[in-house]
């Protein structure tokens, strides 16, 4: 039985989505399968050890991040830009009002052909992303999403990317994860393009759990990612085999 199919029309263009072996119906019929994991960081260290890894496909920054380095925003966000290449970098406007926020975006995304900018919930951003989306293809990617509703009014209006917080859900007791599966199952039913990136990930059952779900991208700070690749089974397992074959040798050497 086919997906009732969406009666608005929406501008954003779905991006590419290749890196892992998990993903949705919709994206194995669109050519777009795997799922992303983002850097959440604006430290050019963490940023440049988690790309020599070959597992992050983009980072995003918001200013909370660019704050704690010492480098002016410009420098950071430029030099975050060339490490990246082609790569997605999302970077966050600070105005409130559309027609302040629209002017900002047009200046960020001006300083790299890969930024997307970050843009606050609400019917500011509303209006700004559908100005910005609609005639000037500026990359968008709507910030602080807490429900399936504010999602939805983001795809519509263009957005290329939305950010439900699901750390934060949590933090008032409801379902962070949850609200990613509902914000999926809704964008697959209408077949929206939009990208749904889940943010404010807090640990790695968080990023096991959204893949699960069907995000699109999970964005994770450095010590969650670290975490990820970790595990006590895998050291235990390595002691042992070092341990092993140190027992080998000095008996092969009797």
């Amino acid at each position: 039985m086919s997906s009732p199919k969406c009666a608005f029309s929406v501008v954003a263009a779905k991006p590419d989505l290749n890196i892992l072996p998990l993903y949705t119906e919709k994206q194995k019929e669109s050519g777009d399968e795997g799922m992303k994991i983002f850097l959440d960081s604006a430290n050019f260290s963490e940023i440049k050890e988690a790309v020599s890894w070959g597992v992050i496909s983009g980072v995003t920054t918001n200013p909370t991040l660019m704050s704690r380095e010492e480098a002016s925003f410009e420098e950071m966000a430029g030099s975050i830009c060339r490490l990246m290449g082609n790569r997605h970098v999302s970077v966050e406007a600070l105005s409130t009002a559309a027609e302040e926020m629209v002017p900002e975006a047009r200046r960020l995304a001006a300083m790299a052909p890969n930024i997307a900018v970050k843009i606050p919930m609400g019917v500011e951003g509303l209006k700004a992303v559908h100005e910005l989306g609609s005639g000037e293809k500026v990359s968008c990617n709507v910030t602080l999403v807490f429900s399936v509703n504010q999602a939805l009014l983001a795809a519509l209006a263009g957005a290329d990317y939305v950010s439900p917080f699901i750390g934060r859900v949590d933090d008032l007791g409801w379902d962070g994860v949850g609200l990613v599966r509902e914000i999926v199952e809704v964008f697959d039913m209408y077949d929206l393009p939009t990208s749904v990136i889940a943010a404010s990930i807090r640990h790695p059952r968080h990023a096991s759990e959204v893949a699960a779900a069907g995000a699109h991208i999970a964005t994770v700070p450095f010590a969650v990612l670290k975490q990820m690749a970790a595990h006590p089974l895998t050291d235990i397992g390595i002691e042992r085999f070092l341990s092993d074959w140190s027992r080998f040798k000095g008996e092969k050497g009797r």
